[in-house]
This record gives structure tokens, C-alpha cells and sequence, in this order.
């Protein structure tokens, strides 16, 4: 199958339908009177995420999607049928953008979340609906509601824990398959990876989805290359794997060159915790193999792994480190989140400069619509927000900012339930 990460299309949904307007002709009935039942309601257009699938490929032809309007009322006080809705079904990791590409409406990650992305139009009211003890025979009634249309982008980001990169060539496929099931295409040329690959490694009890995406050079964020939009993908990731060619020349210009395209890539990929491998050692010897850790390791100021992924060695203590790596940022994410969602709503309202009050200009929408008084929040959340912690958490930003995100709803549901409590405790 294709791989398809990236669609526009085209949605509408049902218009409402008219009410009617009849009335009573029995000859039993004296006076008769208005009978005109409503419009039925026009039908709705939803995104549905489902486990089947893993490409948006089905939205490469058809781009048109529209939801069917209400049927019209008619007499004898019947209301017509509600118009017949329609899912649009997305695989998990898939984001929802407005028509400006920029403005996320939606992030559908785990199977089963939907969300209406266009509501149906209400049905009109028939002229039974009118009738008054001063207008017994109304003639008006009401036509439906139209539906409502927009363009929107569907944009797949794999949800992977662990990210593959290096340069063409550094042997990521082979390291895939060397630890996962998985069987990306190997071959001596550059560029043989076109889409991204995932893997699954299970080792000492734990689990981890890895995702091996196509090489970047140099100028990849000018689009050079396959340019960078696969970097896409790695954007949830909570680790990256940055494997550097043992056996190539200049091994510090080669990571170098990638932490660069990484930084203009921008969107916290830089920032992300980071295991750093030297791979293809079975073909140095041991002093060569001390010599290109000790200067890729005062380049890269961090540790540097020696491995092989054709000879396995120094696999295993790669995905430790991998593993250890997942585990620390899931806990502070989860310690976050809950922060959050256990923090009073006027604590954080009256907290205008914090992470915290950009949560609640990100769940605003919501909030407003369960009654929540608010007052003025920040126009761009989102922005602010990674900008708030890339300042204040350093490495640990965009683990932080996907938690942000992902508790903006918990935080709305949470509030929900306690303005439902506080009435329930009212006199």
C-alpha cells in the first residue's frame, strides 16, 4: 500500500430540513387547525480514528465529502427524517488543520476519538409550532438551517516512541531490523528508505514502537533531498536515535549536519531527549572505534554508543539507554499532567504569564461553551506555550508541550465535573 500522509479535502454537512406548513381536514374536526410538522435535521460530518488503518491514502481521489440533508416536514404533525451523516475514517496520529494549514483543529490519537468537524443544519419549525391563542391557523413556517462547509488538511503523524535519524546511509534500516520484526528495504545506495518504517522492540519485559524515517542532508530544510517534511513524523516521539556512520570521514560535520536541519526544522524536534550512536564499528578496530567516541562525544557533549546493527553488537545497551530515556519523559509528563488537571481553575486563570494559564486558553473553547466565566486568554496558546517551556524546560519542552496538549481536554472535562459538583452542592 501507498503511503499517504498528507490530504486537503473538501467536507459539508447536511442542510436542515423545511418545516411545514398544513392543516387538519378531518370532517369530524370543526375548526380543524395547523398540523405542519418539522424539518429533520441535517446530517453531521465526523472524524472517527481507527486501528485499521495506517495511511491516509483513501483521502488521495476522493476529496468531496457531504453529509445528506434533512427530509421536510409535513402534515399530520410529521417530522422528517434526519439526513444520514458521515464518518471520515483516520488513523491514529492523525492531526486536523484548518484550511490555513497552521490552525490544528484536532488530534485524533487513540482508537475509537471522534469529533464533529461539521454540524447539521436544525430542522425549520412547521406552523404547528406557532400556534397561539391569538393566531389559530399560523401560516408561517420556518425553512431549515443551512449546513455548514469548509476546506480542511489531514496531515498523519505516526505515534512512535523512539525516533531513527542520521544521513542517507547510516545504517538505520539495518539497526530497525536488527531489533524489531520489521523489514525495511537494504540496499548500498543512498535514500533507500522513501516513507517512514515502524518497528516494535520488546526486551527485559518493556515495549517500544520505533520509527525509521528517510535520511536527511545537508539543506534537507530548503528541500534538498527528500527534504525534511518526513520530520513530520517524529514530532511525537518522545526519544530520538541519532545514528552517526562510523566508517565515514569527517563523523563530527556528519552529526553536525543533522542537528542543524533538526534546529531549522524547528517545532521542539531539537529538543528532545537524545541517545547518540556510532554505528558500523565491525568494520573499525578498538582504537579507531576510541578515537571517533572521544571526538563525537566532545561535539555532541553528550554520550556516544558504539554499536554494529549488522554484527548486534552494542544493540542491547542502545535500547537500554532508549528505554530509560522513554521511561524518564513519560513520568515527567504524566507528574505534569496531573499538576494541571489537580490545580484549581481561579488559581490559573489569575496566572497570566504561566504554562498553566496557557492550558486554559487551550481548552477556552470548551470551557466557554460548559458556562465557564473566563475573561480575556491568550489568541495563540499553542505558540506561546512551547515558547513559555523551550525557555523554562529545556530538553524536557516538548515532552512538556505534548502534555500541555493532550491534558488541555482532561483539564476541560475536570472542570466540567466540578462546576457539575458545585451545583449539585448549591442549597
Amino acid at each position: 500500500m501507498k503511503f499517504f500522509d498528507e490530504a486537503r479535502v473538501y467536507i459539508r454537512s447536511g442542510d436542515g430540513g423545511a418545516g411545514c406548513v398544513s392543516f387538519r381536514r378531518e370532517k369530524n374536526i370543526e375548526y380543524g387547525g395547523p398540523d405542519g410538522g418539522n424539518g429533520g435535521r441535517g446530517g453531521d460530518v465526523v472524524a472517527l480514528c481507527v486501528p485499521s488503518l495506517n495511511t491516509l491514502i483513501d483521502f488521495r481521489y476522493k476529496r468531496h465529502f457531504k453529509a445528506k440533508n434533512g427530509r421536510p416536514g409535513a402534515g399530520r404533525n410529521r417530522t422528517g427524517a434526519n439526513g444520514e451523516g458521515i464518518e471520515l475514517w483516520l488513523p491514529a496520529g492523525t492531526q486536523i488543520f484548518d484550511q490555513d494549514g497552521e490552525t490544528l483543529l484536532v488530534d485524533l490519537i487513540e482508537p475509537g476519538e471522534q469529533t464533529v468537524l461539521a454540524e447539521g443544519g436544525g430542522g425549520g419549525r412547521g406552523n404547528e409550532h406557532y400556534k397561539t391563542s391569538t393566531d389559530r391557523a399560523p401560516r408561517r413556517a420556518d425553512p431549515g438551517v443551512p449546513g455548514e462547509e469548509r476546506n480542511i488538511v489531514l496531515r498523519l503523524r505516526l505515534i512512535a516512541d523512539v525516533g531513527l535519524l542520521g544521513l542517507p546511509n547510516a545504517g538505520k534500516s539495518t539497526f530497525l531490523a536488527a531489533v524489531s520484526r520489521a523489514r525495511p528495504k537494504i540496499a548500498e545506495y543512498p535514500f533507500t528508505t522513501l516513507v517512514p518504517q515502524l518497528g516494535v522492540v520488546v526486551m527485559d519485559d518493556r515495549d517500544m514502537v520505533i520509527a525509521d524515517i528517510p535520511g536527511l542532508i545537508e539543506g534537507a530544510h530548503q528541500g534538498a533531498g527528500l527534504g525534511d517534511r518526513f520530520l513530520g513524523h517524529i514530532e511525537r516521539c518522545k526519544a530520538l536515535l541519532h545514528l552517526v556512520d562510523g566508517t565515514a570521514e569527517d563523523i563530527v560535520g556528519d552529526y553536525r549536519t543533522v542537528r542543524h536541519e533538526l534546529e531549522e526544522y524547528r517545532r521542539g524536534v531539537a529538543a528532545k531527549a537524545v541517545v547518540i550512536g556510532l554505528n558500523k564499528c565491525d568494520a573499525l578496530s578498538d582504537d579507531d572505534i576510541a578515537d571517533r567516541r572521544k571526538r563525537l562525544a566532545d561535539a555532541a557533549q553528550a554520550e556516544v554508543y558504539a554499536l554494529s546493527g549488522v554484527a548486534g553488537s552494542g544493540v542491547d545497551a542502545v535500547l537500554r539507554a532508549l528505554f530509560d530515556k522513554v521511561a524518564e519523559v513519560n513520568e515527567t509528563a504524566e507528574a505534569t499532567a496531573g499538576d494541571i488537571v489537580d490545580a484549581g481553575l481561579a488559581d490559573l486563570a489569575d496566572r497570566k504569564t504561566t504554562a498553566e494559564s496557557l492550558l486554559v486558553s487551550l481548552a477556552a473553547p470548551r470551557l466557554r461553551r460548559e458556562g465557564v466565566p473566563l475573561g480575556e486568554t491568550h489568541p495563540d496558546p499553542e505558540d506561546r506555550l512551547y515558547v513559555l517551556l523551550s525557555q523554562t524546560e529545556g530538553d524536557l519542552a516538548h515532552a512538556r508541550y505534548n502534555a500541555y496538549l493532550r491534558q488541555a481536554v482532561s483539564f476541560a472535562d475536570a472542570c466540567h465535573v466540578a462546576r457539575l459538583d458545585q451545583g449539585r452542592r448549591a442549597p
